[in-house]
């Protein structure tokens, strides 16, 4: 009976190639982490996780914003990313929520200078409790402020002032008016569309803040 003749088993493992990936240009294009790619594969489109801690290495807090860039294009041994959203963590979330207050909660699509859609996911908490007029106020002065902030960024400096806060802390002075406020949060984001292209225009994107 003639032997059967078997062809050498590939490594696969052996034949990927490792890849830096660079967070997006509005956190200074800081490098993540690496994944490894095969030249068969199509690394655009893969999601890579890490936290805000992971990039600024200021405040041990940002270990609870986990941030998704999603690899963009791949040039050499580099990925260059899109932030895709952002949440809280569920354990930081959790933290937020004490029994005797109040929430107000607001949801809404939002597009940017250069023609981004972004879902943006804002929460309220008060002291006590509100009443439901009070809580239709603060979305107000939510819906008013995103409106505003959106229409007059590109989306990269739409987000980092998303992530870090910058928007919710306006929210909070405004709304502060209306109650006594213990927290004001943008707890989540996340990209819905992006412009076709051709319609990106050229534009400065904001750099993220020094370690």
């Amino acid at each position: 009976m003639p032997k059967k003749v078997t062809g050498k088993v590939r490594d696969k493992w052996k034949l990927k190639q490792w890849v830096t990936v660079l967070a997006s240009p509005s956190f200074g294009n800081a490098p993540i982490g690496k994944v490894p790619i095969t030249d068969v594969e199509r690394p655009a489109g893969r999601v890579v996780e890490t936290t805000l801690y992971d990039i600024l290495k200021q405040d041990p807090q940002h270990y609870s914003f986990k941030l998704y860039f999603q690899i963009d294009k791949v040039d050499g041994e580099t990925a260059y990313t899109i932030l895709k959203g952002h949440e809280f963590s569920r354990e930081y979330l959790r933290s937020l929520i004490r029994r005797g207050s109040s929430m107000s909660d607001f949801i809404k699509d939002y597009k940017t200078k250069d023609g981004y859609v972004v879902r943006v996911y804002t929460i309220a908490l008060s002291q006590g409790r509100m009443n439901s007029s009070k809580k239709h106020e603060i979305r107000m002065i939510v819906d008013k402020i995103m409106e505003e902030r959106a229409a007059s960024l590109t989306y990269d400096q739409f987000v980092q002032e998303t992530v870090l806060q910058k928007l919710a802390s306006d929210v909070y002075n405004e709304a502060k008016k209306v109650t006594r406020l213990r927290h004001v949060g943008v707890r989540k984001a996340k990209l819905i569309s992006r412009p076709q292209p051709g319609q990106v225009e050229q534009v400065e994107v904001l750099a993220a803040p020094a370690a």
